[in-house]
């Protein structure tokens, strides 16, 4: 079986694997930092996020042909290159691919700023325009950061180009590969707040209802169709034999779902990352919000509850106690404190003696506005440790309802174990341990980390001829347990 290369262009860093589907592993694997932030300081305490777009995409260069090098004369047996990458946010090109704007990226809340003159804000009028019928028919309600909310404010701004499109970042990247063809997978589109699963095209009301020319939307490219082959002069760079198919680039969250899954009749994807989502597959349409339902390749929906509390609410509190070192000892420490956190609360039993965290410190996504609590401080909890194991369990409970939530949803689906995505659970043993327990099923994940850039990997073998479907492709896919790290 040949090797099957995926980029993924995430928020903190761009990574590169080689996978071989015969034994199911990462053969060879590189990353860098994206280190393309350029917003300015008065912007960014506006909590606006802006990346510079030509440095990402040649990030992601750098990144491939650094993976090829690595792989010295395997890089023969590379058959497909899969490209994946954070959703949402928008970037506008011209007809050859070259940005007109910076990245706007996910990260970005302009659309929650008021319009002039009203206490309404941007998302809000948006929401208004569009009506409440567009959840149903885009699978999701308008917020900021989403690629429509943001050509709706540059063109009230007047800061929108006369001429252009508008992509995502990988989309971008994508288009180069190929010579300068750009395309948009519905996984990707499904996150603008404009697109409609069923029928997987762009919403025509929504569009017309923000008065957005629906010329600035790119062409809709299935995943099982490349978007074109490798351009020959990347080829003859990477060292390639021509000809490289270049699969449509896949929103990260489903691409995950591709890269984690190997059941996706039975498995529940629970992602933990800097946030987390809980995510089951779904071959009808029905959902409510909170819950979301994001286009999956080829057919079919997940339905996933998105925004729940994940690494970043843990990642708060070390930074608190990293802090609280340095006022007191005038030293900042050496490592990340999480490993002495988890050992703190390993102690406590459950329930923290009543000490009860809410996690959503910077709000969630139905209430931006939304902010965390510790309740029940008594003098028998108030320590690192009880805090510490207060804030994971209330993480566990944010997770387990979001589960709740999306099951309400699917009647017929039956639940066998838990697959995880992401950091958070990978390398917390106590998390870990906690989740088993609160969803009273088995938790695994699989033998590599990189669960999004193995996705969309698998997903370009479909492209390339490989694989005559994704549910062929992810048997490939092997796991082991979570708490005892064993096959």
């Amino acid at each position: 079986m040949p090797l099957l290369a995926g980029i993924d262009l995430g928020t903190t860093k761009l990574t590169a694997i080689a996978f071989d589907p015969e034994p199911g592993e990462v053969v060879c694997r590189t990353a860098l930092a994206n280190e393309a932030n350029i917003t300015p300081a008065a912007d960014r305490a506006l909590g606006r996020s802006e990346w510079d777009a030509r440095q990402i995409v040649s990030r992601a260069f750098d990144c491939l042909r650094q993976l090829l090098q690595q792989l010295g004369p395997r890089r023969h047996e590379v058959a497909a290159i899969g490209i994946t990458g954070q959703q949402h946010g928008t970037v506008l090109v011209d007809d050859r691919l070259q940005p007109l704007t910076p990245l706007i990226n996910w990260q970005d809340r302009r659309g929650n700023e008021l319009r002039p003159g009203t206490r309404e804000t941007w998302v809000d009028w948006a929401r208004q325009r569009v009506g409440e019928s567009a959840i149903e028919r885009c699978g999701c309600r308008l917020q900021s950061g989403f690629l429509a909310t943001i050509l709706v404010w540059l063109q009230q701004q007047g800061q929108l180009p006369k001429q252009g499109r508008a992509c995502f970042i990988m989309d971008l990247f994508a288009g180069q590969l190929v010579g300068g063809r750009l395309g948009c997978e519905p996984t990707a589109a499904g996150s603008s707040g404009v697109f409609a699963p069923v029928p997987r095209t762009w919403d025509a009301s929504s569009l017309a209802a923000l008065d957005i020319d629906p010329a600035w939307m790119p062409p809709i490219c299935e995943a099982n169709q490349p978007l074109g082959m490798l351009a020959d002069d990347f080829a003859r760079e990477f060292g390639l034999r021509s000809p490289i198919p270049v699969a449509p680039a896949l929103g990260d969250h489903q691409a995950s779902f591709v890269g984690s899954i190997g059941d996706r009749e039975h498995d529940v994807l629970v992602n933990v990352g800097t946030g987390a989502q809980v995510a089951i597959y779904t071959a009808g349409q029905h959902f409510a919000p909170p819950v979301e339902l994001r286009p999956f390749p080829l057919a079919g929906n997940l339905l996933s509850n998105v925004g729940l509390p994940g690494g970043w609410s843990y990642a708060l509190l070390e930074q608190f106690f990293r802090q609280a070192v340095r006022d007191f000892t005038g030293h900042e420490p050496q490592t990340s404190l999480f490993a002495q956190l988890n050992q703190l609360a390993a102690t406590i039993p459950a329930g923290a003696l009543g000490l009860e965290c809410t996690a959503t410190f910077a709000g969630t996504r139905s209430d931006p506005l939304a902010r965390g609590c510790f309740d029940g401080i008594s003098p028998q909890n108030f320590t690192p440790a009880h805090f510490t194991r207060s804030l994971l369990e209330g993480m566990t409970a944010g997770l387990r309802a979001g589960f709740a939530t999306v099951c309400e949803q699917a009647p017929d689906f039956e639940p066998r174990r838990l697959v995880a995505a992401g950091n958070g659970l990978r390398e917390n043993p106590l998390l870990a341990q906690l989740v088993t327990q609160a969803f009273g099923l088995p938790l695994v994940c699989t033998h590599h980390c990189e669960e999004a850039a193995v996705g969309c990997a698998l997903t370009a073998g479909v492209a390339a001829g490989l694989f005559p479907d994704l549910a062929t492709a992810s048997r490939s896919l092997r796991h082991i347990n979570v708490a005892t790290r064993t096959a």
